[in-house]
């Protein structure tokens, strides 16, 4: 689904969505309010800098301002992104099919004329043989012509695949992260922690789980509104994305304000100590007003550790984690818990 905001939080991006509109050209229809929707939400990171790039500008947004923009980057990037590649495939393909059955019609000419060539020569028949020698010389250039085209259609299909297959990447990481904070989804996370157990860990290490909590997050969507705790969000997601970085391991966003780190092959202590850091830079974000500066928001969260037991499911090591992370919320928050 890809609007998740409970009722009060989209009734506030709705009057801002109405503010927007009223300001610019675009018909009021669904599809200008879905962009300055998602503008005022700021889930979307490529649609709100494609924006303020405008508004800097002082550029009007009208319809077709709007129908460009939302096939740039509302529509799901990723389903149009794969029927992209899919499409391409399709007609890359076709043209080489086409080459190569021309190719191959002219290999069966080519060898009907050697054919006839051959019989031409037995009759040792100066008036039979000459024509024959022509049309197997012509024959010949135009398998050549027909091979070297083969070859170069051949040549760029390989450099074309390279190019979807890249394509084809992009689609599955844009499937797979969360657009708010730009870690993983809980689809990218569960991919992971199942690629992550199925490779045993080395000699003297193991594999962890972190799980984070946003300490009183309901208070602060209570007391400033759900956009100051999208931005609450959006700051711990660059704590992670600056702290976690393949390969020492993965963040992603478990749901809602909880998260989660994978740490493949490392050691409990260094789990630990990473933990600890994430506690303490989270402490250090301060949420400010943008245009007093005033702080709004002091951020601290919960964590719980767990390390992989040989033979342990999935679910049960994030089990573990939960318990881990629900007792460091009744022993005060803002603390790091072993599982």
């Amino acid at each position: 689904m890809r609007y998740t905001e409970p009722k009060e939080k989209s009734a506030e991006l709705l009057r801002l969505a109405l503010s927007h509109m009223g300001k610019h050209s675009a018909a009021y229809n669904p599809l200008t309010f879905t962009l300055w929707y998602e503008y005022a939400a700021g889930t979307n990171a490529q649609l709100s800098a494609a924006v303020d790039g405008l508004v800097k500008r002082s550029v009007l947004v009208d319809d077709a301002r709007v129908l460009a923009l939302c096939k740039q980057h509302v529509f799901p990037a990723n389903e149009e992104s794969l029927e992209r590649v899919r499409s391409s495939l399709d007609l890359l393909m076709q043209g080489v099919a086409k080459t190569a059955h021309e190719t191959s019609r002219h290999a069966g000419d080519y060898g009907a004329q050697l054919s006839e060539l051959n019989s031409a020569l037995a009759t040792q028949d100066s008036q039979l043989i000459q024509p024959q020698v022509d049309d197997v010389m012509a024959g010949t250039l135009r398998m050549r012509q027909s091979v070297e085209q083969l070859r170069s259609d051949v040549e760029a299909s390989q450099q074309e695949v390279t190019r979807l297959r890249e394509a084809l990447d992009r689609a599955r990481g844009e499937a797979i992260l969360d657009p708010l904070t730009g870690v993983l989804n809980r689809r990218g996370f569960e991919q992971h922690l199942q690629a992550m157990l199925a490779e045993p860990p080395a000699e003297g290490s193991t594999h962890v789980l972190v799980m984070l909590d946003i300490d009183h997050f309901k208070k602060v969507n209570d007391t400033h509104g759900h956009l100051i705790g999208d931005r609450v969000i959006q700051g711990l997601g660059e704590i992670l994305r600056a702290t976690v970085k393949a390969p020492r391991g993965t963040a992603a966003r478990y749901g809602g304000e909880e998260f989660a780190v994978l740490l493949p092959r490392t050691s409990l202590a260094e789990s630990q100590q990473l933990s600890e850091d994430l506690r303490a830079r989270t402490k250090a974000l301060k949420i400010r007003n943008r245009s007093t500066q005033e702080v709004l928001v002091t951020v601290t969260v919960s964590g719980g550790v767990a390390a992989w037991r040989p033979g342990e499911a999935a679910n049960e090591l994030i089990a573990r984690a939960d318990a881990a992370l629900y007792a460091s919320k009744q022993g005060g928050r803002d603390r790091i818990t072993l599982a």
